[in-house]
């Protein structure tokens, strides 16, 4: 049986290892001794919105602290956040065997490649991860929203594809991820006005105040993607230029309009509003941040993206987090982009 490691056992390393780990698969997570510590005397627990159920307990739970641990891989999971993206190529490069698969299923649109540049022996995948998840106690997480992984096409990757479907986590592949990436970090835009609106996702998408700053960053970026000559995928039921349209409806439509981006276990959280909340910091400067610096490359400007940035970083470094209102919020990203239009009455 091939040889399975997740580099990173967090809430998405541990939640996806842990359905392979309980569809059969042979499964190592490499992660830090608090979580370490957890796993070994709790198992690991999960759960989804849709009430479905898993558990692998401790003594089939394998984790280690040290990246050496890696070179019994055959497949390696990398699902740290990007900050920590340099550190474990550096960590691979000097255990993992030749032809080693190595995938990484972390937010933004560089990190594969920072991987390939420290991995050149190995095959690196892009992927993406859809779903949210969410801690819930020690060895618990929950998938609080829905969505299937995507991955990059490799004849490499097929002898995993398999062990994957049994899981019950398909693999949806593409010849280029590219436009996948940016599609999911485009829905990902909201993760910093649901960190600063300091609420459940469910709660701050129902508000169209909020919603209207969404659809003002990913306006902003969907122009600049347009001009980059990047069209991205459709990985929600509506193509990602009329999103936008439908998050600026009233709230009673948006309810039907919007019904998949409201499916969404009433308690979860953006993984940057759990950041904040833990005192950690943020992937602000790869999600926002890509389309500031995609607006640099192309010699244009990214001001509601960039005031996001901005925002969250005042927030890790305030003493009391802050909690913005949809209208404040929405008032500030209109004085970001030099606009004075009043917010829409609600209906």
């Amino acid at each position: 049986m091939a040889k399975i490691f997740i580099y990173g056992a967090g809430s998405i390393g541990c939640y996806v290892g842990g359905r392979l780990l309980a569809g059969g698969s042979d499964v190592s997570f490499i992660g830090r001794a608090r979580v370490a510590d957890q796993l070994r005397n709790q198992g690991i627990t999960l759960s989804r919105h849709d009430d479905s159920r898993w558990h692998a307990p401790s003594e089939r739970i394998d984790v280690s602290t040290d990246a050496a641990s890696a070179a019994a891989a055959d497949l390696v999971l990398v699902t740290v956040k990007s900050a920590a993206t340099p550190t474990a190529a550096a960590e691979l490069a000097n255990v993992l065997r030749p032809g080693t698969i190595v995938v990484s299923f972390q937010n933004g649109i560089g990190n594969a490649d920072v991987l390939r540049a420290a991995l050149p022996q190995h095959t690196v995948l892009e992927g993406m991860v859809p779903f949210n998840v969410v801690e819930r106690g020690p060895g618990a997480f929950h998938q609080g929203s829905a969505g299937e992984l995507e991955i990059r096409h490799t004849p490499a990757m097929q002898p995993f594809v398999e062990e994957f479907r049994r899981a019950g986590l398909p693999l949806i592949q593409h010849a280029d991820m590219l436009p996948v990436q940016w599609a999911k970090l485009l829905l990902n835009l909201n993760n910093a006005i649901n960190a600063l609106a300091n609420r459940p996702l469910k709660e701050e998408l129902s508000q169209r105040a909020y919603r209207l700053c969404l659809a003002m960053a990913q306006k902003e970026a969907l122009a600049l993607l347009k001009r980059a000559g990047i069209r991205p995928a459709r990985v929600t039921p509506l193509p990602a230029t009329w999103i936008p349209r439908v998050l600026s409806v009233p709230d009673a439509l948006f309810e039907r309009l919007g019904r998949t981006m409201l499916t969404i276990d009433p308690l979860a959280r953006s993984s940057m509003s759990d950041d904040l909340a833990a005192g950690r910091a943020t992937e602000i400067d790869w999600i926002n941040g890509e389309v500031v610096r995609l607006a640099q490359r192309l010699g244009q400007t990214a001001p509601v993206n960039a005031r996001l940035c901005e925002l969250v970083r005042e927030a890790e470094r305030a003493d009391v987090r802050p909690s913005w209102s949809g209208e404040a919020l929405l008032a500030e990203m209109r004085a970001a982009a030099h606009t004075t239009l009043p917010l829409p009455a609600k209906i």
